[in-house]
């Protein structure tokens, strides 16, 4: 019959999926197809790989909606979970560069997403076949 799909889980990190859940509507239909795609192990269309973080393990998604730009950023650095670390409107006007404050959130996030994940394995998370 059919091919079963691997996908990966989808973890949160602190204040990511309130803050995506506030976006507007049409920027979370494409930022949640992005990041099905990345459960799939699919580098989505809108993403790209953030700087600064030593390797492709941390991607940006990005949407412009009605003149603003809006981002979700998660690491794919965890076999078996897509962590989501920071969501978030930006703000500055000057260039494509994660505002510092943004880069500053995100690292703090990742660090913390590693606490998240051993407390997600800890409880039993990635065995759900």
């Amino acid at each position: 019959m059919g091919e079963k799909i691997e996908l990966k889980s989808l973890l949160w990190v602190s204040s990511s999926k309130r803050d995506l859940m506030d976006m507007p509507k049409d920027v979370i239909v494409e930022f949640g197809h992005g990041l099905y795609q990345a459960q799939l192990a699919v580098h989505p269309d809108i993403a790209k790989t953030l700087s600064g973080f030593g390797g492709a393990s941390v991607v940006e998604l990005v949407q412009d909606h009605k003149g603003d730009t809006f981002r979700a950023v998660y690491t794919v650095r965890f076999a078996e979970a897509i962590l989501v670390l920071h969501a978030f409107q930006k703000k500055s006007k000057k260039g494509k560069e994660t505002p510092k404050q943004d880069m500053e959130l995100i690292y703090s996030r990742l660090k913390l997403a590693e606490e998240v994940y051993k407390e997600w394995k800890r409880k039993g998370g990635g065995n759900n076949d």
